[in-house]
């Protein structure tokens, strides 16, 4: 869980960082993709937490 809190602010962070400054597009873009990468994690820990239940 603390995984997914430090990548989703990483990205937050990235991401305003990129919309606020000029010429820094690209960093909204990388955290784009670091909030897409941590959901996919957390969405695969998440499957395999509830496949080991049963």
């Amino acid at each position: 869980m603390a995984l997914f809190l430090l990548l989703l602010l990483v990205a937050v962070v990235l991401g305003f960082i990129g919309a606020l400054a000029e010429g820094l597009f690209y960093l909204l873009i990388i955290g784009a993709v670091v909030l897409i990468a941590d959901l996919v994690i957390v969405g695969y820990r998440l499957r395999r937490r509830r496949h080991r239940l049963r």
